[in-house]
């Protein structure tokens, strides 16, 4: 994904696969038995399933972190997978990534049967599900996590499919990464721009018909183009109806620069508020190496702010973790897959967080 594009959003699909919380695995299993239920395994270990037991984790309190601790995660397992091996101070270091809540990224699959079952998971354990939709048609330009749906109508299948998952259940929604930024700067070809605005705006409508959704569009980053460049498109592409916009998903720009870009292009669209990746960008964004991988699994980053909704600025409504802290941004700097659990570069993110 994303080729040679410096300073974009660096975003990575990732398909959601079991979410079992304790007491409730037969239900969930049954929910997301197409979805592939216990697919997000560790190494070593084996739960019964031919997977690690995940670690033990704990929802966050609710005042100030609403959003919901998977407890089947990549990063839990991990954690166990450590904890039998004896290795304490690496389960250490990775449980802080488990116990913080994570954006559970919907597969083009089974999209129904796969948000009802996390938010339902959510919703047991009074909190709230935070989901990421990344499946607009010509998805990332033919980069690392090229694909998408088939066309338009699939699309929009596919999102009144998430909305039916949703229900009436809280879910906080991140709209399309990169998708709106790919119009702006020319990654997508012309002949798709008029669909996707289309799509874009319609996908914020179909979600917010959901009564306890709340969606934010995402705007991209920092790093990458001005708010005078995105206000229009944001516009086009009906943020008016959304709740809000994201910004710096899967990126390493620091909180600070990125509220102070956020504001800026907050007071061009009516004082819409946003939301912060903060999944890895405790020490920025890096500087060294090729410029055209600044993005991909750069080396040295750290993990962020803690996910809340207690940000002290009314303008951003949370910190988000967005990204899946240890998952891979491609298959660059010696990493899998883009997507892939990649324990060695979450306990590098672990390690440098103050």
């Amino acid at each position: 994904m994303y080729g040679s594009y410096t300073g974009r959003s660096r975003t990575r699909r990732r398909a959601t696969a079991g979410f079992r919380a304790a007491g409730t695995a037969a239900a969930l299993c049954a929910a997301l038995l197409l979805a592939g239920c216990s697919g997000d395994g560790g190494s070593g270990g084996d739960g019964g399933d031919g997977q690690d037991s995940p670690a033990a984790v704990e929802q966050q309190p609710k005042a100030t972190d609403p959003y919901w601790v998977n407890p089947e995660g990549n990063a839990a397992r991990q954690v166990a997978a450590y904890t039998k091996d004896g290795d304490e101070k690496n389960a250490a270091l990775i449980r802080k990534i488990a116990e913080q809540p994570v954006g559970e990224w919907i597969s083009p699959d089974n999209a129904e049967a796969q948000v009802k079952g996390v938010t339902e998971a959510a919703a047991k354990a009074d909190r709230e599900a935070l989901l990421v939709l990344y499946n607009i048609p010509h998805r990332d330009c033919g980069q690392f996590s090229k694909g998408g749906a088939a066309d338009g109508d699939a699309y929009r299948a596919w999102v009144d499919g998430v909305a039916k998952g949703i229900g009436d259940r809280p879910a906080t929604v991140i709209l399309e990464p990169d998708a709106l930024l790919h119009l702006v700067d020319g990654c997508t070809p012309q002949e798709f721009h008029e669909e996707r605005y289309d799509l874009l705006k319609g996908a914020i409508e179909r979600l917010k018909q959901q009564p306890a959704a709340t969606v934010y569009l995402d705007a991209g980053n920092a790093g990458w183009q001005t708010p005078d460049a995105l206000f229009q498109p944001l516009q086009r592409a009906g943020i008016a109806a959304a709740d809000g916009f994201s910004l710096n998903v899967s990126n390493f720009q620091t909180t600070a620069v990125s509220t102070e870009f956020g504001k800026k292009l907050s007071a061009k669209i009516d004082g819409k508020p946003f939301v912060v990746d903060t999944s890895r960008n405790g020490n920025g964004p890096y500087q060294g190496g090729d410029p055209a991988e600044t993005w991909c699994n750069p080396p040295g980053r750290a993990l962020g702010e803690v996910p809340t909704t207690k940000t002290g600025d009314e303008l951003v409504d949370a910190y988000l973790w967005i990204k899946r802290p240890g998952e891979s941004d491609g298959d660059c700097k010696g990493g899998p897959k883009a997507g892939d659990w990649w324990p060695e570069y979450a306990l590098g993110l672990a390690r440098a967080t103050k």
